[in-house]
């Protein structure tokens, strides 16, 4: 086990303690303790990853895979090469007038701080947020339609990294199984099917 790998563990192993925001609902949901140039990141787990103890664990989960599938990389794969954060890793609760709690900007502060982190053990060329919450972490989004299908490159932490943002693959949502949602997802996933990152990251499957 590398250095990086071990720091990685202990990171994670201080996160699933995390107790911080009371109005959260464990467990915290982490993904697999991977080093990667590559991370994800999601909005906030359901509550059927806390059950599963891993995120994407369910419907939603199912159609992101479908997306990766599409440019050469299934499930496994992924979860075993793709490090998986997310703006908040507590399931936030239900919202009373249906669907999930947004988190509150505490919630997201809280756990800015863990995500930082992971930033700076990995040092990621490639950022994959999932979802308009996901994507406002890191650059300026009204519309999706503005962010999607593009490469954006931001500042973080004093280094260059690059930002392909995907819609949140949620049943609930039209936005990517209607135009000009539809292409621009494709757009988005061939863009991160030939960033350098992901090649270096699945050489050996996608020669």
């Amino acid at each position: 086990m590398t250095d990086i790998e071990q720091m990685i563990r202990q990171h994670q192993h201080k996160l699933r303690a995390c107790t911080a925001c009371p109005d959260m609902i464990p467990p915290v949901v982490v993904g697999s303790a991977v080093v990667s140039p590559v991370i994800s990141i999601g909005q906030a787990p359901g509550d059927r990853e806390g059950p599963a103890g891993k995120p994407f664990a369910w419907t939603a989960g199912k159609t992101l895979f479908k997306w990766f599938e599409s440019i050469g990389v299934d499930e496994e794969l992924y979860r075993s090469h793709v490090y998986m954060a997310a703006v908040c890793r507590c399931f936030p609760g239900k919202n009373p007038k249906g669907g999930d709690r947004v988190p509150s900007a505490m919630e997201i502060n809280h756990c800015r701080n863990w995500l930082d982190m992971e930033f700076t053990l990995l040092q990621p060329q490639l950022l994959i947020p999932i979802g308009k919450l996901a994507i406002a972490q890191l650059i300026t989004v009204k519309k999706l339609v503005d962010v999607v299908g593009e490469i954006h490159t931001v500042t973080l932490q004093e280094r260059e990294v690059d930002i392909i943002a995907l819609p949140h693959p949620s049943g609930l949502s039209t936005w990517h199984r209607t135009e000009p949602g539809k292409t621009l997802l494709n757009q988005a996933l061939q863009l991160i099917k030939n960033h350098p990152a992901w090649l270096q990251t699945f050489a050996a499957r996608l020669k």
